[in-house]
């Protein structure tokens, strides 16, 4: 974003001028139409993929309830026309606080998934974090961002090498950090994908990373699947599937037509992907194999805070998957103050899970985060414009967090001051 002054009065008054001609906002400003906009545009496996949580959703549920616990206290008669809203992270000034949290499957979505998001994030300055179930490959993704901030998620497989790999294509294509996801070493038991019988991985979605990989490529042959695996019917839709899986897989259906390469690399994937035996000592490896700052998201525990910092990892993002892993979590916010007291000032602590809105952002910031992640909101707005819904939901997000900031009484997010919030 080239100009970063007076953001949120600028944003309101491009949508009361085009309002004027009769011209709406292209996505909802309000968090819940967006959600039904949003709905509406996609289909009922997307929305359930997207949308769903664990179990009975009560982590979803906790985690907005944890934000209403928390109220702004403003303060009056401070100078306010100048708002900024930088921050430093990892050594690199951004002009927000906001990232784009890592999110899967975008296919599912809309059709340009993961382009349409970075040239959104690239078009106003914010960081997008490249998810390791993305629906393009990373070196794209990173090619339409130009020289815009990126980061890459990973997902630590049953394959070292294939581990190993990813991290390095990562730094060849200017990530900036890797983003190591420590929540789903499972997948979580969500219901609304389960009622619709739907795990998109299995026709070929969401697995770009994979089937543009070398390693992973050259491991196709070890793809059979394992004793005792359930195998579908044989009907219209085993066919669809296979099918897709092959339309899925490099070079598209026409040219896979023939080949059994779609159908074992899914399989090769389901086989790879989770894993379970994860330990602190894995996390040796990883320093190995990249010069990457290492953050690791899902820190829920002052405890595990303890250890990364002793361990020399570089950040910690506070997070409970959005409420996909574990039904009856704690939520990601209620978390936050005891994991920034733990760490002390030593990394920085970012926030994801239950952001909707701007004042959510300053609450986080006021409680101890250095920056905070965007999740689902993004994903909505892809669902229903496209690029320009994505750009008109960070907008969206950043114009209330300079307003809120401005109204609060604050001028900037460097010290924001004890008090600023405070428990309902």
């Amino acid at each position: 974003m080239s100009d970063q002054s007076d953001i949120g009065r600028k944003r309101q008054r491009e949508i009361y001028v085009a309002g004027v001609g009769g011209r709406l906002p292209a996505v909802p400003v309000a968090q819940a139409q967006l959600e039904k906009a949003a709905q509406a545009a996609m289909s009922a496996e997307a929305w359930a993929y997207v949308a769903g949580g664990a179990g009975r959703e009560s982590t979803m549920e906790a985690n907005r309830a944890a934000f209403e616990k928390w109220r702004i206290v403003p303060r009056v008669l401070h100078d306010v026309e100048k708002r900024d809203l930088t921050v430093t992270l990892l050594g690199r000034r951004l002009p927000s606080p906001l990232l784009l949290s890592p999110i899967g499957v975008l296919e599912m979505v809309h059709r340009e998934a993961d382009l349409a998001v970075a040239r959104a994030a690239a078009a106003l300055g914010v960081p997008f974090v490249f998810s390791n179930q993305a629906s393009v490959p990373m070196e794209a993704v990173a090619a339409a961002m130009g020289k815009a901030p990126r980061w890459f998620q990973l997902y630590w497989s049953r394959s070292d090498d294939l581990v190993a790999s990813f991290v390095r294509r990562a730094e060849a294509c200017g990530c900036e950090a890797i983003v190591l996801t420590l929540d789903t070493t499972m997948l979580g038991w969500r219901p609304r994908d389960l009622d619709l019988g739907s795990l998109p991985f299995l026709k070929g979605q969401g697995i770009a990373q994979y089937t543009s990989d070398p390693v992973f490529c050259a491991e196709l042959g070890q793809a059979s699947a394992p004793d005792g695996a359930p195998r579908p019917p044989l009907n219209f839709l085993t066919v669809a599937t296979a099918l897709a899986q092959k339309g899925n897989f490099p070079g598209g259906l026409l040219r896979n037509l023939g080949s059994d390469k779609p159908r074992a690399a899914v399989q090769r994937f389901v086989n790879t992907y989770s894993r379970p035996n994860l330990t602190w000592e894995n996390l040796k490896f990883l320093r190995r194999h990249t010069r990457l700052p290492i953050l690791l998201k899902g820190i829920v525990h002052p405890d595990d805070a303890r250890q990364a910092v002793a361990l020399g990892i570089d950040g910690l993002v506070v997070s409970n998957h959005g409420g996909r892993q574990i039904d009856g979590a704690i939520a990601a916010l209620d978390a936050l103050p005891a994991v920034v007291e733990a760490v002390n000032g030593r990394i920085p602590v970012l926030f994801d899970s239950g952001i909707h809105g701007g004042a959510d952002v300053l609450k986080a910031l006021a409680l101890g985060a250095t920056a905070v992640c965007l999740g689902r909101p993004y994903v909505y707005g892809l669902a229903v414009a496209g690029e320009a819904g994505v750009r008109e939901v960070i907008a969206n997000i950043l114009a209330e967090l300079d307003l809120a900031l401005g109204l609060a009484g604050l001028a900037g997010l460097h010290a924001i001051p004890e008090g600023t919030v405070m428990r309902a």
